[in-house]
Parts: structure tokens; sequence; C-alpha cells
């Protein structure tokens, strides 16, 4: 197994002094080095084509002992020193000092093809920013997390990857629902790859700290090794690279929209620098259109992290990194000029979004109230977001009064369908008829531009407790059959017609499916 190491985070930013893996503060330091715990007896259960290809491996590698070791903890890569990150972190709004990589230990930094790619174990042991936890991972968490950053990459969102996913052999102690009823799990650990793990809370903790210096010396090797593009450090790169970060960001959430994803746990140490997917806890899908849902049970009373409040919260934490970097800049009015621009520029996208998933190309100035009309009328009863898209695509412009029965499969309890809800919807359908007219595009071209942004499979949560349940008893085909599945969201895959299904009434109520929690 022949892997181009080429380290930068460890060997260019400051590290902690203190070699002991003991639970401390770490001060004036970007991270610390840390070794993987060994596990019993690793067992490799599935492995990414794509990104053995990414990091210049082979099939072959992957089904070696090396690759086995390495991706267990079992194995340092020889020339290498792997690291936890020191960071911070507002969680929930609230203030939470140090945080880092609790479970979390990055191998090594792999250059393949003029891309660079961060190796990470999440489940590989204790670290200094362990705190009271013991820095492992379960399988069901782990294949949560395996399955789902390779989906959103074929969905086309910006996310952190997966290598691999490997029992460990140990057994873990959680508490998944924190109700006081702890009980054994098999422990499991991903390989997580990003070109960089940086969160914004890994800038939040020297300028709280006040140490400007360790800051600048990390915002500085950001911008060199990845946004390179905006030039050599200066009060005006600060702001061009704070305005980047922003319009990723926002880019990021409004995809996250499109697909009816909810992150679930949107704190600062969980959003990436580089505006990608990150940490995949309690996240989920909207079964029932909801702009009120979160899946975290954590949530559940204020429900800040919540599908509507999505764009608010990155808004939220960009002022968090703002008043971060503020220290390198000295000025308040271009920090606000940025800032003010992300609710200009979200209006816009979003709306924009929305075109494109009703098959809209031109802009009409009437399309807003089309679209809120058509987000009340998904309140009225339990509809299911991803099928309602999908199925809108075979609606007929020249026979406005056949849409209600082109989308009924997304009504979860077709008896609420009232007659005064069934003469709104047809109002609405009438509209769009009428709108569509506008359009240039034949019922088939708008289809397949339908098609090509609004999936036909998505990893429900209830697909992925499936999955879990079955790798409890030993049985590990299903994590196959949907990575498989989810390398294609956008096609037809008649032959996988059972998984384009609403969410079973079994799981409306099951731990892992409606309930999760950071545990999860």
């Amino acid at each position: 197994m022949k892997l181009q190491i080429k380290d930068i985070f460890n060997k260019e930013l400051p590290a902690d002094p203190v070699l002991e893996n003991t639970r401390r503060q770490v001060k004036s330091a970007c991270f610390s080095f840390v070794t993987p715990k060994k596990t019993s007896k690793p067992k490799l259960l599935h492995v990414s084509p794509d990104m053995l290809k990414n990091l210049g491996l082979t099939e072959e590698d992957s089904k070696s002992e090396v690759f086995l070791n390495v991706f267990t903890g079992n194995k340092v890569l020889p020339n290498t020193k792997p690291y936890a990150m020191c960071y911070a972190g507002h969680q929930f709004g609230n203030w939470a000092g140090q945080l880092g990589d609790g479970r979390a230990i990055n191998l090594a930094e792999v250059e393949h093809n003029n891309k660079s790619w961060v190796l990470q174990l999440k489940g590989a042991g204790e670290t200094p920013y362990s705190r009271t936890a013991d820095g492992l991972a379960v399988l069901r968490s782990s294949i949560r997390e395996y399955l789902c950053s390779e989906a959103m990459h074929h969905l086309g969102l910006p996310t952190t990857r997966a290598l691999s996913l490997s029992l460990t052999g140990d057994e873990v102690l959680r508490d998944v629902m924190y109700n006081g009823n702890p009980d054994y799990e098999k422990g499991a650990i991903v390989c997580r790859v990003s070109p960089s793990f940086l969160r914004f809370g890994n800038y939040e903790i020297f300028a709280a700290r006040q140490d400007h210096e360790t800051l600048k010396t990390l915002v500085d090797f950001t911008i060199k090794h990845h946004f390179a593009h905006l030039g050599n450090p200066s009060k005006e790169t600060y702001l061009a690279f704070f305005n980047e970060v922003t319009q990723r960001t926002l880019n990021m959430i409004i995809e996250w929209q499109r697909v009816g994803f909810v992150h679930g746990v949107m704190n600062t140490d969980n959003m990436s620098i580089l505006g990608l997917t990150i940490d995949y806890g309690p996240y989920g899908w909207l079964e029932g259109f909801d702009f009120g849902w979160t899946p975290n049970t954590t949530d559940s009373e204020h429900k800040r992290y919540r599908y509507g409040n999505q764009p608010n919260i990155g808004l939220w934490n960009l002022y968090q990194l703002a008043n971060a970097l503020y220290p390198l800049v000295e000025e308040v009015e271009p920090f606000e000029t940025i800032l003010n621009q992300y609710k200009t520029d979200f209006d816009i996208k979003s709306l924009n979004m929305m075109r494109s998933k009703l098959g809209l190309e031109k802009e009409h100035e009437a399309d807003k109230l089309l679209i809120q009309d058509l987000e009340d009328n998904l309140l009225f009863t339990e509809t299911d977001m991803t099928i309602f898209f999908r199925t809108l695509s075979d609606f007929d412009k020249d026979n406005s009064l056949e849409g209600l029965s082109i989308v009924s499969d997304a009504f979860y309890v077709p008896t609420e369908i009232s007659d005064s809800i069934r003469q709104k919807w047809n109002e609405w359908f009438g509209r769009y008829a009428t709108r569509l007219q506008e359009e240039s595009l034949s019922n088939s071209e708008r289809k397949e531009k339908m098609n090509a942004v609004n999936p036909k499979y998505v990893l429900r949560n209830y697909m992925a407790q499936l999955v879990i349940d079955e790798a409890d008893k030993g049985n590990y085909e299903l994590i196959d059959e949907l990575f498989n599945l989810l390398k294609n969201p956008y096609t037809e895959q008649p032959e996988q017609q059972k998984w384009f299904a609403k969410r079973p009434e079994w799981a409306r109520h099951k731990v892992g499916c409606s309930m999760l929690s950071c545990s999860s």
C-alpha cells in the first residue's frame, strides 16, 4: 500500500508540547500529538471505491493486512505523526470553551492527482480533548456517518467523505438517548477524508483566549493552503477570506434545503471552514415537509436547528467567526457588509433553488408567491418532500386537473385531503400550469431537468436503521446495497423501487428513526 504522504498541518502549525495523552486545556497550540488506540479484533466491513481511487489506492490495497491495521488504529503509517486538533465552539448558542477532536485522530495528509486529503479516524480512542468521554464510536453511529457522507457527495452536496467502515472487535458502553439506560454496543471506526477538517471553532478558541499570534498563524496557514487564490495575508485578504467562507457556507445550506437535509447540530465546532457538511450525528431528511422539524431530541424543545432555521443559524455562526477574525482586521463595517450580503443572497439563491425544483427556468415576479402557496399546501397534511417533488416532474402542463393524483403517493394519510384542501391544491396546480406555459421546455424536457435536482433516493433514517438492525445481527449486506443505491440518487433504478417509499409507520417513533441524539 503506497500513499504519497504530504503532512503540512502538523509541520507548519504550533504543536502542544505536552506529549502525554491526558485530558487538559491546551494553550497556544493548534493540535496535540496522539496515537490511536489499538483494537482487539478489527474487521473491515466496507470501503468506498471512489475514495480508494482519490487516494491512489487499489481494491487490492483495501484487502491487505496493512490497510486493515492502519485504518483501525493498529498501525501508524511510516514517517507520520497522528494528531488531534484543538478548537472551541458555541453549542446550542452557548460558549462551550475548549472542545477539540475528542474522538477523532488525524492520521496523515495524502496527495494524489494534485489534490490533498486528510485521513481521520473517528472512534480511534481518547485524546487530550475527550473530556469525560472514551473517544470511541459504535457501529450504529459509524454506519450512519459512513453511508451519509458518501450519499451526500453523490447528491452533489459539499461534504467530507468516508474511506472505510470497520468493526473494532471491542464493546463500547453508550446511553443512546441520555436517559440513564446505558448498554454495550459493537465498537467501530470510520475513516473520514477531507481536504481539511478545520472548523469555525479552530479560530474561535484563539480569539477567545486573546492569543492573536496563533490566530494569525492559523488564518495565514488556511489561506496559504486552502484559499491561495486570495493572495498574501493582509486585512483585505482576511476580509476576502471571510467573504468566501460566507458564500461557501450559504451555498452549502441552500443545497441542504434543496434535498431536505437537516444537520441536527449546527454548533460552530461543526461548521467547516471550507463550506463542507461535516460531523454526521443526529441528522435526518425531511419525511413530511415541515419547516419546524429537527431530528435531534436534544433540540426538541427549542428547535434551534430545525429545517427552516438552518439558514439563520448559518448566519449566526458566521457572526461568531467574524468576531474571531476581527482582531486581524479591527474594523466592524466590512464584516457587517459581508454578513448583510448573506441575507440578500440567501433570498435570491433560495428562490432560484425552488424554481429549479419546479422546473422553472425564467424568472417571474409572481414566482415567490407561487412557491409560498405551495409550501403552505404541503403543510395541510403530512406530505413526503422527496416523493412529492420527484413525482411532480410527471405533471402535464396541459392537464392541471390531474396534478393532485400525480403526487398522491406523497401523502401519508390520503383521507386527510378534504374537499377544501383538494380545492386549494387544484387552484395551485392551475396556477402552476399557467406559469409553465410561459416556459419553452416541453413536459419531457422539464421532467429531465427536475429529476436532476429532485433526488429519488435519499438516506432516510428508517433505511439507515434497517442497516443498523441487520448489522447488529452480524449481517452486513445491506450496507453495500444502500451504498450502491445512493451512488445514483437521481436515476430511476426500477430494481430498487422499494426504497422510493414513505417512512413506514413502525419508524414514526422509533429510536434511530424519529428520535436521535448526538450519540446517534
